[in-house]
């Protein structure tokens, strides 16, 4: 393994999925979130296929034991990528990004109920600081129930939902790769995200201009490179060392919420990100420390 090489592949999946986000936000001020989902997975296939024909793994992508079970994963993860595309329609890019971030948290709750894993004291503590930072970043937008300004209390609600979603659907995926390859997770994931989200077409679709064409190709195209950085960098680094550069995508959207779209981040905002990104930082130091107790037998942590 080359730990490097992994935090490279992964630091450049971060600056991919923020510009995939940034083209979503643009794309979502007048298209539905089922439309962009179909057009963002639509557009990754090219990525995707070059991929796998590159690593000779086309057939392997095409090949599957449980269609129901990736059917499933793309069902929850496409409903958490239309919340999200949804959100970032509403809300600022910083926002969005800080509470998606709360998704590892989630996963850990999960694999507690539904894969039997253990939770002690510090990944407790660390999903209540987690939770209170995600908190105190929707806590104004909640209040527009109240002010008039719903459509904001209903993006930051959209945000949180998807990723509950999204966290499952990442237990969907630890449950696929007991039998399935990875070339076919990824490849069935996007056919099914196609699929489904063409069937909302009836609630409403709106024809692309020309230059928002140019946004969906592009949202597209590097949704599905941000993707293959990802995966790839899984196979340099342990994920516990990967997930823990997770917080430059809360840097790399501050820079570009303010740069791009002129948003600027309050201070509650600010303090309410930090907190998630320490939950998430620490969330992912435990698991490190879980792996080299397991790997020499020495009890490094309680």
């Amino acid at each position: 393994m080359s730990p490097l090489t992994g935090i490279a592949l992964k630091l450049a999946s971060v600056v991919m999925f923020i510009a995939m986000s940034s083209f979503a936000k643009v794309a979502a001020e007048t298209m539905p979130p089922g439309q962009t989902v179909f057009f963002r997975s639509l557009f990754a296939f090219p990525a995707i296929l070059i991929w796998l024909a590159m690593r000779g793994e086309l057939s392997v992508g095409l090949r599957t034991d449980r269609p129901l079970g990736h059917l499933w994963r793309g069902l929850i993860g496409g409903t958490a990528m239309g919340l999200m595309f949804m959100a970032l329609g509403l809300l600022p890019l910083p926002e969005v990004t800080a509470i998606f971030y709360a998704t590892p948290i989630f996963v850990t709750v999960f694999a507690a109920m539904f894969l039997g894993e253990r939770i002690r004291v510090f990944r407790v503590s660390v999903i209540l600081l987690g939770l209170v930072g995600v908190g105190i970043v929707m806590q104004p937008r909640l209040t527009g129930w109240s002010s008039g300004d719903a459509w904001q209390a209903i993006g930051a609600m959209a945000v949180f939902v998807a990723t509950i979603f999204a966290a499952l659907a990442q237990i969907t995926v630890r449950h696929l790769t007991k039998t399935e390859h990875v070339a076919a997770i990824v490849f069935y994931f996007t056919a099914t995200t196609t699929f489904l989200s063409l069937l909302t077409a009836p609630f409403g679709w709106v024809w692309p201009t020309p230059d928002l064409w140019f946004v969906l190709l592009a949202m597209g195209l590097v949704g599905g490179v941000a993707q293959i950085l990802l995966t790839a960098s899984f196979r340099y680094a342990d994920a516990a060392v990967i997930a823990s550069f997770e917080f430059m995508s809360i840097i790399m959207a501050l820079v570009v919420g303010y740069v791009i779209f002129a948003e600027i981040p309050t201070t509650q905002m600010l303090i309410g990100s930090a907190l998630v990104v320490v939950a998430g930082l620490a969330m992912a130091w435990r698991e490190r420390q879980l792996q080299l107790q397991r790997a020499y037998g020495v009890k490094l942590v309680k």
